[in-house]
């Protein structure tokens, strides 16, 4: 069990899961914890990594960085999925080995099941079949991930966990109208068109960092947003579980004191898919989402489903009954969480301030690329309060 004082790393802390696992840690007393924005420590960087733990000798990892996306981002964006979180794996996973962390959680993601799964999809239906063609390179990391944990753990004995939430939302995700996944990214739709129907110029100009209503017009027209309809990508048909970030924060917290691996490897003579899936056993189709969201945003428009976009797998629903069985459910329902999120989206600049802040230390990073790591010492960011 961590103690109050154990060091703790969070591997991605600004992030959807990252952020809020930073959060719960501080919430529940923790006060020793360590983090690192993208530009003080490169993930993907091997000897930036070894120095890394070297240097901190975290107690406990929580590996909650990746490069995620939703269906247009997976399917462009093909070799920077897979090499990246490939990358951010093996550096992390491997320098815990190193340097004798006491437990490490990795998070993955659902896409690590085939296709056509049975439902609801247990932990063993992993490598049972094809992966969905569109995030495939990101659901081969995933699973590159999966089996880094269970390898190590197998082959020295370390204590490293592996979990797979279902779809997560909540304060901090990416609501990228090109990157975003599906819910915020029908979520910030609606506020825009929202936006466009009343009128509300000024808003909109706000959010869209845009400096004429004409060229805000045209950027959205290109995801089908004006201010009588969303475009929503395939049928509506696809089913969706969706989990909470603050939800799932209170599950990583809740694995990290509560479960190690021995609890989790079974009697079977073959070890495998020792991993936990997090959700809250319920499922929606898109179309319903797309409503739900539609009500709580307000916009009165229509919705308009492009069955020339692609709909991704066609169901998804996992079963949640190992975790549960381990004594921990989610607490915050469905439309309760996008309300939750609607609020913070609407105080945080339109959701734009982390994006915002990421392109300004990606200038000065190329600009003084000199001074980069001088810069990086000075702003060592550790939580000691």
């Amino acid at each position: 069990m961590m103690q109050k004082d154990s060091k703790i790393y969070i591997a991605g802390h600004s992030g959807l899961v990252g952020s809020a696992i930073l959060n719960e840690l501080k919430q529940q007393g923790y006060k020793n914890i360590v983090f690192k924005t993208h530009f003080e420590l490169d993930l993907t960087n091997q000897k930036a990594v070894a120095d890394f733990f070297e240097r901190e000798k975290p107690e406990y990892v929580i590996l909650a960085a990746a490069k995620a996306g939703g269906i247009l981002a997976n399917n462009t964006y093909r070799a920077d999925f897979i090499y990246q979180n490939l990358m951010i794996e093996c550096n992390v996973i491997h320098n815990a080995y190193l340097h004798k962390v006491k437990k490490l959680l990795f998070i993955a993601s659902t896409t690590v099941y085939p296709k056509n799964a049975t439902l609801p999809t247990s932990e063993d239906q992993m490598l049972s079949g094809d992966l969905e063609y569109t995030n495939k390179p990101y659901a081969i990391a995933k699973i590159s991930g999966l089996m880094l944990c269970e390898s190590y753990n197998l082959q020295y004995n370390t204590n490293f966990i592996a979990i797979t939430p279902t779809n997560l939302y909540g304060n901090n995700d990416k609501f990228d109208l090109e990157k975003s996944h599906v819910l915020p990214g029908i979520l910030r739709k609606m506020h825009l068109a929202k936006l466009l129907n009343e009128k509300r110029y000024e808003d909109l100009l706000n959010d869209l960092k845009f400096d004429s209503i004409e060229e805000a017009k045209n950027y959205l027209k290109k995801f089908g947003v004006d201010e009588n309809n969303v475009e929503i990508w395939g049928s509506g048909k696809p089913t969706r579980e969706f989990l909470h970030s603050q939800d799932l924060a209170n599950a990583c917290l809740f694995i990290m004191n509560n479960i190690d691996f021995k609890d989790l490897k079974g009697g079977n003579t073959e070890i495998i898919n020792t991993h936990l899936n997090i959700g809250p056993h319920k499922n929606i189709t898109i179309k319903e989402l797309a409503e739900l969201i539609k009500n709580i945003v307000g916009f009165k428009g229509n919705l308009a489903f492009n069955l020339n976009r692609p709909d991704g797998a066609m169901q998804k629903f996992t079963d949640c009954s190992k975790i549960h069985s381990l004594g921990w459910k989610h607490k915050i329902d469905l439309e309760k969480g996008i309300q939750m999120m609607y609020e913070w989206y609407k105080n945080n600049n339109g959701g734009g301030v982390l994006n915002f802040e990421y392109s300004i230390f990606t200038n000065i990073k190329s600009l003084f690329a000199n001074n980069i790591r001088s810069f990086a010492n000075s702003t060592k960011r550790v939580c000691n309060a």
